[in-house]
């Protein structure tokens, strides 16, 4: 098939340059191209992205990923590669290869606003446009938030541990670099502190750390060259790595070049609690007071936890976070919820499949709160739609969509790095809306219960 000339072609080129338009499944354009075929693709829907339950044993989650994903679809287009490409396999016919060309999100997208907390059958994410338009949206939706949720919802289970202390999200290395990004993203907006990926930094504006690795007290002939390198390259405020060979005779080595103000040793091994106890009781005796002691090795939120009682100033997460702490997905599915009928009128539809119910109709979501602001109930209100009123005869109710796109125009308060800043203020409020039920760590039901009306 030769492709029209019309077809855009990139304004600018380079993988880092290219549209999202084919992270996608290959059931969604096909659809698209059937749909076109029968006259439906134009009929006006209603898509929901929600999750039927939370990972096992979870009390809440956080929405994150909103802010990715808006600028997503905003540059979601077909140009000529994708194009020929999908012509070349033959992935579709020619008139979806035209409506292609031309594609872009014209509809209505509401959301929770990232960083609020979650709970079964909150609808997250409703998209309103033609089924085409909407459905093919689905696989780039739901791989944002699925991962990006799993990460928030993880990180917000440390901060909620931390007592305070400052968490630096360190797992670049532990995930694709890619998800690395949005894992640093997703856990800033959840509370975490700082992150050790520079890009992050560049394209989030999230605060970034860092010193050095193992590998840099290895270059050295010492341990005592490998520190006053260190120090003379970065001052006495920085952060020296004391377990490369014994932690004892490292703190004191560290102590010995940097001064008492020295700013802060990283342990990376060892029996922890004992560990850290005794480093701080040495730092101490060095004189070296306000020397904060920083600890790593493969934390969770549990292991955390168990180091409330421990004199740690400052924690380094890696693995746990990126994976989600053992959930590297949220369980967010996408469903067609509503459409119009030949009448012009809403019509629910719903999947009613064994464990995989969905609750079909255009919704609108709040949460109850009591007198003291302390969350009681999720509800769901059908039949208006998102763009719906209602009634608070209490006054406790809080709205929680917020339109998101209108007519294809992103709302750009939720993008870049002032979205993102948005977003980490939102959840500081949110989590303190939440019961302190939320908090415990072990297995439990959501907090609060989900109704419908």
């Amino acid at each position: 098939m030769t492709l029209s000339p019309t077809y855009p072609v990139p304004a600018h080129g380079g993988p880092a340059a290219r549209t999202p338009a084919l992270r996608t499944d290959r059931y969604e354009l096909t659809m698209v191209d059937a749909a076109i075929q029968s006259g439906t693709a134009d009929r006006e829907c209603m898509f929901e992205a929600f999750a039927r339950r939370l990972p096992t044993g979870r009390r809440y989650g956080i929405v994150a990923g909103t802010g990715r994903l808006l600028e997503l679809i905003r540059q979601f287009r077909f140009t000529t590669e994708e194009l020929t490409w999908l012509a070349d396999n033959a992935v579709v016919r020619t008139p979806t290869l035209d409506y292609l060309a031309d594609y872009s999100f014209t509809g209505n997208v509401w959301g929770y606003q990232e960083g609020e907390a979650y709970f079964p059958g909150s609808p997250l994410l409703l998209v309103e446009s033609t089924f085409a338009e909407g459905v093919i949206l689905e696989t780039l939706i739901l791989s944002v938030l699925n991962y990006d949720i799993s990460v928030a919802s993880a990180a917000a289970r440390m901060v909620s541990v931390s007592l305070g202390r400052p968490i630096a999200e360190m797992g670049s290395r532990r995930t694709n670099e890619h998800s690395a990004v949005a894992a640093a993203r997703a856990a800033y907006i959840a509370g975490f502190a700082s992150t050790s990926n520079l890009e992050a930094g560049r394209q989030w504006g999230l605060p970034t750390m860092g010193t050095a690795a193992h590998s840099f007290i290895l270059l050295h002939d010492s341990e005592e060259e490998a520190f006053q390198a260190q120090v003379d390259a970065f001052g006495t405020a920085t952060t020296l790595l004391v377990d490369t060979y014994d932690v004892p005779a490292g703190i004191a080595l560290a102590v010995k070049i940097a001064g008492p103000e020295l700013g802060s040793i990283r342990i990376d091994s060892g029996d922890l609690p004992i560990v850290v106890a005794a480093a701080r009781a040495q730092l101490d005796s060095l004189g070296a007071v306000n020397t904060k002691i920083t600890v790593t090795s493969d934390l969770d939120e549990f292991a955390i936890a168990a180091l409330s009682a421990s004199p740690v100033d400052a924690f380094g997460i890696g693995t746990s976070v990126v994976t989600g702490s053992g959930e590297p997905a949220a369980g967010l599915v996408y469903k067609l919820v509503a459409h119009k009928g030949h009448g012009n009128d809403w019509m629910s539809v719903a999947k009613t499949s064994t464990a995989k119910l969905s609750i079909g109709g255009r919704k609108r979501a709040l949460r109850r709160v009591d007198a003291a602001g302390t969350a009681q109930e999720e509800i769901i209100l059908l039949g208006d739609g998102p763009g719906g009123s209602f009634d608070s005869r209490s006054g406790l109710e809080r709205a929680l969509l917020v339109p998101l796109i209108s007519d294809g125009t992103v709302d750009e308060r939720y993008v870049g790095p002032a979205g993102t800043l948005r977003a980490r203020a939102h959840n500081a409020s949110v989590m303190q809306e939440l019961p302190i039920e939320a908090f415990r760590l072990g297995r439990g039901e959501p907090v609060i219960p989900t109704s419908y009306r």
